[in-house]
């Protein structure tokens, strides 16, 4: 497969190249190589998409809700269709191992544009009889224009994510991968032509922190979502404010995964598995404080070690490898830092905690034991494998340790009583509950996260709040009156 992109940026349905901008190299993350360049947007390019993406909108958003949605299952279809080759430049992006990439993220990004193109002509307001023989009507209606920035662990998954429901409401988007990962988008972009979504509707431009701030800051952008960290939100949070802008945050977390005794063994392993391992523990609803009650602890430990001796460390092309590279040479000295911290703070180091020898960012999976609320370890966003476990035993304790967090975007909750499960999860604070499961993200549910972990949600009908206006609009069929 050709890795390196025609240009760097897509704008107006064609590439466009500007190697004045700063040059990104493209890294693959299981060979520590580098695949290709691209280069960061200069003002002239960030210039080019908005006038076009502005320019194309108008017509856009004329159009029936069916005609845009057509559009958008169309490209579902052609995603489908080629998922084995965007599964592949994924996992060259990313690192991520192709076995994952197959069935997770084309797979999501097709989901969410068939479930936004079938949902598009719904999207209408309502009729509101009033007293007198009056009435009001509402209409929802597009932002205008949306830019949307994207974090590295699920470029093609979020390129969709965001661009469904912006398209599926009127709007045109800008879109801004991250730095790390710049490839999976520009294939999106060329796909969304293809199915006949106008000219400049999905632009795509390259660029770091100063890229985003310049279209954060642009008073012609109308909406701004943001997936990244929850430092990085800040900023792009309060640079929309000071524009009025509406925005979507879907920030990190450190979010709890509590297994009581009565739970099946299984499938609290499996489940601890997925909420710190997949994907190299790269996900921002990983449960990585792992509440476990006293009286299973140690099988729980015996039979977790044992499931990770059967990983499949490899190339991450190989579909029998399970377990991948981290994404980048700074993400991976990142997560060392924490793990030496934690080794320094008192925790128990169980398994792993070392990088595995050889080309790529390759780290081995981690787990601490014995670790107390207060450790970095049990504190900070790690955003790797490292897995922090943590005793308990009374569940009133459970809920308000798990709860001692600024963050608040998932948690889980494993146990056999279906009671306990829906009472705990009712005093779990945040956005994204899992009861005996973890991790799931069907495009038909809501997403998102409470505290710092966001604002707004992605997916389901609540996105189409969050990427369109309502107007009301009174209507008198009597005669006007006036005190005078």
């Amino acid at each position: 497969m050709d890795i390196q992109p025609k240009a760097s940026h897509f704008i107006q349905g064609t590439y466009v190249e500007d190697n004045n901008g700063t040059p990104i190299d493209v890294i693959y993350p299981a060979t520590g190589e580098v695949m290709g360049r691209v280069y960061s947007a200069t003002p002239e390019i960030i210039e080019q998409a908005i006038v076009s993406a502005k320019s194309a909108q108008v017509a856009w958003a004329k159009l029936s809700g069916g005609e845009r949605g057509r559009i958008l299952r169309r490209a579902a279809d052609i995603i489908r269709e080629r998922n084995y080759d965007l599964s592949v430049l994924e996992t060259y992006d990313t690192g991520k191992p192709l076995s994952e990439t197959l069935c997770a993220d084309a797979t999501s990004a097709a989901d969410a544009l068939e479930y936004f193109g079938g949902l598009a002509g719904s999207i209408t307001g309502e009729h509101i009889p009033l007293g007198d023989g009056n009435w009001a009507y509402t209409r929802r209606e597009a932002l205008g224009l949306c830019v949307g920035i994207g974090a590295w662990n699920y470029p093609t998954q979020i390129a969709c994510w965001k661009a469904a429901p912006a398209l599926a409401c009127g709007n045109a988007m800008i879109f801004k991968p991250s730095e790390t990962t710049p490839l999976c988008a520009l294939k999106i972009a060329e796909i969304l032509l293809e199915a006949g979504l106008p000219a400049g509707l999905y632009n795509v431009v390259q660029g770091s922190g100063d890229v985003g701030a310049a279209l954060v800051c642009d008073p012609r952008i109308d909406k701004v979502s943001l997936t990244g960290s929850v430092p990085t939100g800040r900023k792009v949070y309060a640079a929309a404010a000071a524009g009025m802008k509406q925005v979507t945050m879907e920030l990190g977390g450190k979010s709890p995964l509590i297994i009581f005794d009565d739970a099946d063994l299984e499938n609290c392993v499996s489940g601890a598995i997925l909420a710190n391992f997949y994907s190299t523990g790269q996900i921002c609803s990983n449960g990585t404080r792992v509440f476990v009650q006293k009286g299973i602890k140690d099988a729980f430990l015996n039979r977790l070690c044992e499931r990770l001796d059967s990983a499949i460390i490899g190339d991450p092309q190989d579909e029998a490898t399970n377990f991948g590279p981290m994404v980048s040479e700074r993400q991976l000295a990142l997560v060392l830092g924490f793990i030496k911290k934690g080794k320094a703070e008192g925790a128990r180091l169980v398994t792993g905690g070392n990088r595995i020898a050889g080309g790529g960012f390759y780290l081995q999976p981690t787990i601490f034991a014995e670790v107390t609320d207060d450790m970095s370890i049990a504190r900070d966003e790690i955003f790797g494998p490292v897995m922090s476990v943590l005793d308990f035993e009374d569940e009133a304790d459970v809920i308000a340790r798990a709860n001692a967090t600024e963050f608040g975007l998932a948690a889980g909750v494993f146990t056999t009583d279906f009671s306990r499960a829906h009472r705990v999860t009712d005093r779990l604070q945040a956005g994204t509950c899992f009861i005996n499961s973890y991790n799931d993200a069907p495009v038909e549910v809501p997403f998102g996260g409470m505290k710092m972990s966001g604002i707004g949600r992605e997916n389901s009908k609540e996105a189409i709040l969050h990427y369109s206006h309502v107007k009301s609009v009174f209507v008198r069929m009597g005669k006007m009156e006036s005190p005078f």
